[in-house]
């Protein structure tokens, strides 16, 4: 998100606090200036209208161009008119081994195994590439591969200091994976995850003439984890966290908006009023956070039985040495409170109830401080106690194997409470919830609202409607741009959660329009445009020309945003993992279910190492990198740290498109990880079952295998040449593949 701030203050304040006569303050004189100059020269993006706003205006079905072109999609009508237009020849048709690779690691996030490959290059009909793009269209991995695209957007985590919906919020990431493997439309999917309901209906009479609410999908309370996932632990019956959260990412992932950066002043560029900001909040404001319990009767009784004798183990652990650190604990808690101003520790001194709801406040912000934890109290213990107390600790800490107090599985959700729903909202002075406008109350709404909404099936609801009505333009343009993107590396608008003024216009608008309007044709059917764009020519072509083409069309367009060749693209994170998995034949699809967290090797003698055919022949299976525990922890590591270097965030804030980096932490994990030694060894242990002593062959394997082709003439001849008629050295050659550049990237 980019969100603009008027300089001039912050270059005042800077002015102030240098000293006269100093350099320094020449120098501020001159950006205060600057500053000054600049906001007059952008003034006018401060006055844009909703007329000014492109993205804003209804969306009309334009004709295809007529380009004189074999191509029966109407995409390639498009993209050939601009081609024309701007006397650019595209590259030719990729070759079938790279166009296979490129459509699986798409649409899957997996390559292609031998069989795959062999069916697809064998098949000479003209429906073969759309056979394939049918079945992985079909496929439950389809499913996995794009439901993590959009979790980056509506930012999921497993972990979060401040997220009290963590346990169970996988079952929110299910969701989604099912309703893309169902092609649940794209409105259903939206107005699910911030209302609970698919429909727009939700009451219905009844033959004795009552009007009575309709029953929502039993699992569409999970698609709220979408709005759970903002709820703070600060505070739960007073949080604005989770209305704010959902200002944010419904904006910027649904209506493709920036409102969030009207939270501490207007808009600078879009005409989004900080009035706005916070009617919008207004709609999310009446929600809390409820935790549903996911279990039967007799698993409750069974849980309740277990925590006592868990309580009970505990309790007999813990008597004897709390009785024995008690003093030096009471000794650490009265230097505290005796470091308290008088009138705090006047507080703390008081018997809970007795004191006001307004001494109770004071006491709890207190609590952390005089809080005393284990550590503080072994730094004083003498020697004999804390050996004690050391190993009561070990026994309890469940990391080392102590058993955890036992959980029911249950699900956080969010639900309206009516006596919120009666409070007034207010602008926050610089977003503080501790800072009411008690002058500035709002109403609930949104930017861009008709003038008369209506609320009487609630806020969220009629904001819902509005949203995923087929006739609001930024509805399916934004979504449609979204999926373009995840096919070709770059939307047809570039930043493709920020449909404003700063946002750029799109390289193709009639293309977008045409999508958009497609889209709505046929029901918000996300699969359909899946299989639109990538049965394109256009998403055929190759990653590269012969020198003559490339040099003519650099000069046209050398950013390539016309599309006359395919861009090439580095994989993201979870395909990286996953492909590494296959090869080493241990990849486990099953889908759903807990994240998962990469534990830690565990360091082997040489004289303890197994024998690589036993390490290939006892694998075990692992999970596809989209169920790896992501997020963020103020005191520990949430993420294990091949998902950071290969640049995927912690899910704090919104992503519409990951950074493609290349660092050093990505070459270290294939070259050194405890993952690569492992699939290596499995993979020389494959190719060697496989081809046995015949290593021309296992070459011709292992690159069909890796990168889905085989190996040129020059390949197979350097790479014999290295193995040295030596079966031992396929694991180092296996190694080696597994660091081709071709390995990460898609061409």
């Amino acid at each position: 998100m980019l969100c603009k701030v008027t300089p001039s203050n912050f270059y005042r304040r800077l002015l102030r606090s240098l000293r006269p006569g100093s350099g320094r303050a020449l120098v501020a004189c001159l950006l205060v200036l600057w500053a000054t100059l600049g906001v007059q020269a952008r003034s006018p993006a401060t006055n844009k209208t909703v007329e000014d706003c492109w993205a804003l205006a209804p969306v009309v079905r334009p004709k295809v161009p007529d380009a004189n072109i074999t191509s029966h999609n109407p995409i390639d009508a498009f993209i050939a008119a601009e081609y024309q237009a701007k006397t650019l020849r595209p590259a030719g048709p990729a070759n079938k081994a790279t166009l296979l690779r490129r459509l699986y690691l798409d649409l899957i996030g997996i390559p292609p195994t031998l069989a795959e490959q062999d069916e697809f290059l064998q098949d000479s009909s003209p429906e073969a590439y759309d056979h394939v793009v049918d079945r992985l269209l079909a496929s439950e991995q389809h499913a996995v591969r794009y439901a993590r695209h959009w979790l980056d957007v509506l930012r999921y985590a497993d972990v979060d200091d401040a997220m009290v919906a963590a346990p169970g919020i996988y079952l929110w990431r299910d969701w989604i994976i099912r309703a893309l493997q169902n092609d649940l439309p794209y409105d259903q999917f939206v107005r699910a995850q911030l209302t609970g309901y698919r429909t727009t209906e939700r009451s219905h009479i009844v033959a004795t003439g009552f009007r009575l609410r309709v029953e929502p999908r039993p699992e569409d309370m999970f698609a709220l984890g979408f709005l759970a996932r903002g709820g703070s632990s600060r505070d739960v019956k007073d949080d604005q966290e989770l209305a704010m959260s959902a200002v944010e990412t419904v904006s910027t992932a649904f209506m493709g908006m920036t409102v969030g950066c009207a939270k501490c002043h207007d808009h600078e560029y879009d005409p989004i009023l900080q009035r706005d900001y916070y009617a919008m909040k207004a709609l999310f404001d009446p929600l809390v956070l409820r935790k549903v319990t996911l279990a039967t009767a007799p698993q409750i009784l069974a849980h309740a039985k277990a925590v006592e004798e868990w309580e009970a183990r505990r309790t007999a652990l813990e008597s004897p040495v709390n009785e024995l650190i008690a003093p030096y604990k009471k000794k650490l808690y009265d230097d505290r409170v005796a470091m308290l101003p008088p009138d705090v520790r006047e507080i703390i001194l008081k018997p809970e109830k007795e004191r006001t709801p307004q001494e109770q406040k004071i006491a709890d912000d207190y609590y952390p401080t005089l809080r005393i934890d284990s550590e503080k109290v072994l730094e004083i213990l003498p020697d004999a106690e804390r050996k004690q107390y050391e190993a009561v600790l070990n026994q309890l800490d469940p990391k080392k194997g102590a058993p955890g107090k036992p959980e029911l599985p249950a699900f956080w959700t969010v639900e309206v409470d009516r006596t919120r729903e009666q409070q007034t909202s207010f602008i926050l002075t610089s977003g503080n919830p501790d800072k009411p406008e008690k002058n500035h109350p709002v109403e609930p709404g949104w930017p861009f609202a008709p003038a008369k909404i209506d609320f009487r099936e609630g806020r969220v609801e009629a904001f819902s409607d509005w949203l995923t009505a087929p006739e609001n333009p930024l509805f399916a343009r934004v979504a449609v741009n979204r999926l373009w993107q995840w096919h070709f590396g770059q939307g047809l608008k570039k930043l493709s959660s920020d449909f404003g003024h700063l946002g750029g216009t799109p390289s193709h608008p009639q293309l977008l329009d045409w999508l958009a309007s497609e889209f709505v044709k046929d029901g918000f059917s996300m699969k359909k445009i899946h299989r639109l764009i990538v049965t394109s020519d256009t998403y055929k072509l190759a990653s590269d020309g012969d020198a003559e083409l490339v040099a003519n069309n650099v000069k046209t367009d050398p950013d390539n945003t016309f599309l006359w060749h395919f861009r090439l693209q580095r994989l993201e994170a979870e395909p990286v993992w996953d492909s590494i998995l296959a090869a080493a034949g241990n990849l486990d699809l099953s889908v759903g279910g807990p994240s998962f967290d990469v534990p830690a090797p565990k360091p082997t003698r040489a004289e303890d190492a197994a024998h690589p055919a036993d390490i290939a022949a006892n694998a075990i299976p692992v999970r596809r990198a989209a169920y790896m525990t992501r997020g963020f922890s103020s005191g520990r590591d949430a993420m294990y740290s091949f998902l950071p270097a290969f640049d995927v965030d912690d899910g704090r804030a919104p992503c519409p498109l990951r950074t493609q980096t290349v660092t050093a932490p990505q070459a270290l994990f294939l070259m050194n990880s405890h993952e690569i030694e492992e699939a290596s060894t499995r993979f020389a242990s494959r190719l060697q079952a496989q081809c046995g002593s015949d290593l021309s062959a296992a070459v011709d394997l292992a690159y069909r295998i890796v990168v889905a082709r085989s190996p040129s003439p020059s390949e197979r001849k350097h790479a014999l040449a290295y193995l040295e008629n030596q079966p031992a050295r396929l694991k180092p050659f296996s190694w080696l593949l597994f660091n081709l550049d071709e390995f990460i990237y898609v061409r």
